[in-house]
């Protein structure tokens, strides 16, 4: 399978040979639903937090004698039935919302949105994105050649979560030109995740023949982690 690969100007600039474990994946929704959920709940972090009868102050002393007071009985105004009281099964921010993501599914995961994104021809393929220096004009007209390509016109008018640049390497001069974008997020190809391919409409693989390799050879490590 082949696909094209477009220039910064948005021309194109030659093919490139896919690898079917990647790009032609069966759709497994269950198993992306369940590697989201989890990386989710991985970056999730508690805030929210209550306190038990044990820990918030006052109460040592019983509020008033057992008897003879025509009262209900109470030992504490540290209970939960108090105003000022502890809270009974209240946020905490000791919960650990951690899952277990085993590699083999976080890389089939992967293979299985970027094969959807593909077949629903919202991944582009640039040869290169360079930048002389960090410039926010530089970017914008980037994304306004880019937006020149069928299916991707929506670079310049979607403003939210529009498209997530996957370079080959790190590059401080692309991050920074692409800083003011709020919808715009830059990484690189081996740090793509299901989360974010699911979250940007559009993913723009730069240098294709290095990233791809790259996320081909998730597949090996995975195989390698499992059989030891």
């Amino acid at each position: 399978m082949k696909a094209d690969i477009y220039t910064q100007e948005g021309k194109k600039g030659g093919s490139l040979e896919l690898p079917a474990m990647v790009f032609e994946a069966t759709w497994k929704r269950d198993l992306v639903h369940q590697v989201v959920v989890g990386m989710q709940a991985n970056a999730r972090s508690a805030i929210a937090h209550t306190k038990q009868r044990g820990e918030v102050r006052g109460g040592g002393k019983k509020p008033w004698q057992q008897k003879g007071l025509g009262k209900a009985r109470h030992g504490s105004s540290r209970s939960p039935i108090w105003r000022g009281g502890g809270v009974t099964f209240g946020p905490r921010n000791d919960k650990i919302f951690a899952k277990k993501i085993n590699r083999k599914m976080r890389t089939q995961a992967l293979y299985s949105v970027l094969s959807k994104k593909f077949k629903d021809g919202e991944i582009l393929f640039l040869d290169a994105l360079t930048f002389e220096a960090p410039k926010t004009a530089a970017a914008q007209a980037v994304l306004t050649n880019l937006a020149g390509v069928k299916g991707f016109e929506k670079l310049t008018t979607k403003k939210h979560n529009t498209v997530y640049f996957a370079l080959s390497e790190k590059d401080i001069n692309v991050q920074k030109s692409f800083s003011n974008f709020g919808n715009v997020k830059v990484s690189t190809a081996v740090n793509l995740n299901p989360v974010d391919v699911l979250k940007y409409k559009h993913l723009v693989i730069v240098a294709p023949e290095v990233s791809v390799s790259a996320l081909e050879e998730r597949a090996t490590v995975s195989r390698v982690k499992e059989s030891k």
